[in-house]
């Protein structure tokens, strides 16, 4: 029987929502992992990271964000291939940018993962912020 993909992706989502870093993490990735995030506000340049880099971004995560949370409007699964429509919203826990600590920044995210082993391998993220001002 194949994979569960859209299953697997939730437990990451839930796993990050949580607070889930180092191994906890890692568990959802091949050891090759690339993820790339596109540019956005937060990242103007966007982002391009490996499994020590996604784990790092996690730890970093947890230092500005005081919550966090992934609800899943559309998911198209194709074999090893996933596309989710996300909103994400995150309180912050320090200033960001505008934004005073425990602002809610909210997000619609695109993310497209492909997976290898029944694990995550590939990882593209659209991201895009709602506007904010203070």
């Amino acid at each position: 029987m194949p994979p569960d993909n859209l299953a697997l992706v939730r437990r990451y989502l839930d796993a990050i929502e949580n607070g889930a870093e180092g191994d906890q993490l890692a568990e959802f990735f091949t050891k090759d992992i690339v993820q790339e995030e596109f540019p956005n506000r937060l990242f103007p340049i966007g982002a391009h990271r490996d499994l020590d880099a996604i784990l790092d971004s996690a730890r970093q995560g947890k230092e500005v964000l005081r919550a966090q949370r992934f609800d899943i409007l559309n998911s198209v699964v194709n074999g090893d291939h996933l596309a989710l429509e996300v909103l994400w919203s995150g309180l912050l826990a320090v200033p960001v940018d505008t934004l005073p600590a425990d602002s809610e920044i909210r997000a619609h995210f695109a993310l497209f993962i492909e997976f290898r082993g029944g694990k995550i391998s590939r990882q593209h993220n659209y991201d895009c912020f709602d506007p904010w001002w203070v």
